[in-house]
């Protein structure tokens, strides 16, 4: 099979599996997505779910964050891993983003990596997800499964990202790695991998990885 088959195969599983993905974290609008993303950082989605129903009945926008102190902010946030300095993040940014942008989340990569507490990843699902600007945010699933799939080295996930925005059509990224992430924790997991249930690893993947698994 080619890179070229390879990559069809996984785009034509993946649309089958999950024809019409959905972003795991609950938001209304750009800024609470932003919040939702640097809050989930070594933290499930579920928890973050779990915790920002309390967060926005109480601050739903910069102006109202802004005005909460981190100690309320962390205590809204209690349960979530990080909170100390994701509680100081929190303020910060809505601060930036009333001095900076009126209030309005930026659609764009370098303004919004330049608020406190935002990465490449996080930047990538809002631009992705609340602007449906194309991108490809790189997660543990995906930079895990592109290695298995012998698609990319795993050297670190900046080449995983390059490696995918290379391999896959651009006007499918958004949908795709919601697609690759929702297959990586149901059929591909970091532990206790079944693979016979795996399919798209048993069948493309890497020769040196597979021969551990399949006797």
């Amino acid at each position: 099979m080619t890179k070229a088959e390879k990559v069809q195969f996984i785009i034509d599983s993946l649309q089958e599996l999950y024809p019409n993905p959905k972003p795991a974290l609950d938001h209304k609008d750009p800024y609470t997505l932003l919040v939702a993303v640097a809050l989930s950082a070594q933290t499930t989605d579920k928890k973050v779910n779990e915790v920002t129903p309390g967060l926005f009945a109480v601050a739903d926008s910069p102006s109202k964050m802004a005005k909460l102190s981190i100690d309320h902010i962390k205590e809204l946030i209690t349960g979530i891993g990080l909170n100390n300095s994701k509680s100081k993040n929190l303020h910060l940014m809505a601060n930036q983003l009333m001095d900076r942008h009126q209030g309005i989340v930026p659609d764009n990569f370098e303004d919004l990596e330049a608020l406190a507490g935002v990465g490449h990843k996080t930047a990538s699902v809002v631009m992705a997800q609340a602007f449906g600007i194309p991108a490809f945010p790189v997660d543990t699933h995906i930079h895990r499964l592109m290695w298995r799939w012998n698609l990319s080295n795993g050297k670190n996930v900046e080449q995983t990202e390059r490696d995918a925005k290379r391999l896959f059509p651009r006007e499918i990224w958004n949908d795709l790695h919601l697609q690759i992430i929702y297959y990586g924790r149901e059929y591909s997991p970091a532990r206790g991998l079944d693979i016979q249930k795996d399919f798209i690893t048993r069948k493309i993947g890497r020769k040196s990885f597979l021969k551990t698994l399949i006797k």
